[in-house]
């Protein structure tokens, strides 16, 4: 499989523009991305410029930092919902995670989940890796994958520390099978995302998509 197939042609920044996004919808149809990744404001927009494909809308709630109560969190994810989004990016609670408050991550993310589920949506969860330890990685893999998550994944890229091969082997080796993998934040080169799959990485989300599928081709891939 191509590597554009593993990709979410993401654009997060803070000045994105309509024209941003007419351009990341226009350039996952060319290259045939899995998805796209917008700000909240722009799923409409977007759920129009990718009539008639079978391209995944993404969106996020809660982010970058993720630690808006819970009930706003239940809202934008609502609202995701109403506008037309496929795919819900959700930070967690990682000040909550640091405390201890694993009862508040885990009431948090059902309510999130149930309403996802009920709508027939896709819901994976950023546990912003880079600033976790190994324990509190395998931690959420335990608590996330018993309450059934789609995926889970790394990072926001706004963290000092983005996707690494070691998160994502980690996750995968304390994840249920079933329970796939987001690599973000950082994903610059073929190699790199081709080491993240190798890892156990389900999706890529990418910023720098184009070139990453350039170098592939310029490799002699697809």
């Amino acid at each position: 499989m191509g590597i554009a197939q593993y990709i979410e042609h993401t654009i997060l920044k803070p000045d994105t523009t309509i024209e941003d996004v007419k351009k990341l919808c226009e350039d996952a149809r060319t290259y045939g991305f899995a998805g796209v990744c917008v700000p909240p404001p722009f799923v409409r927009n977007a759920r129009k410029l990718l009539h008639g494909t079978d391209i995944k809308l993404v969106t996020v709630i809660g982010f970058p930092f993720g630690y808006s109560c819970a009930k706003a969190k239940i809202f934008e994810n609502a609202q995701a919902i109403e506008d037309g989004a496929d795919e819900i990016d959700m930070v967690i609670n990682i000040a909550a995670l640091k405390n201890g408050q694993w009862a508040y991550l885990e009431s948090e993310v059902k309510h999130i989940l149930d309403a996802c589920h009920k709508n027939g949506k896709i819901l994976k969860l950023i546990i912003e890796s880079g600033i976790l330890t190994d324990e509190e990685i395998i931690r959420c893999c335990e608590v996330y994958g018993s309450l059934g998550v789609d995926f889970l994944k790394t990072s926001t890229g706004y963290a000092p520390q983005n996707a690494t091969t070691h998160a994502v082997s980690l996750m995968r080796e304390h994840l249920p099978q079933n329970i796939r993998i987001k690599a973000s934040g950082g994903i610059r080169t073929y190699n790199f995302a081709r080491e993240l799959i190798g890892a156990g990485a389900d999706r890529l989300g990418c910023s720098g998509s184009i070139a990453i599928v350039k170098e592939e081709q310029a490799q002699g891939g697809v």
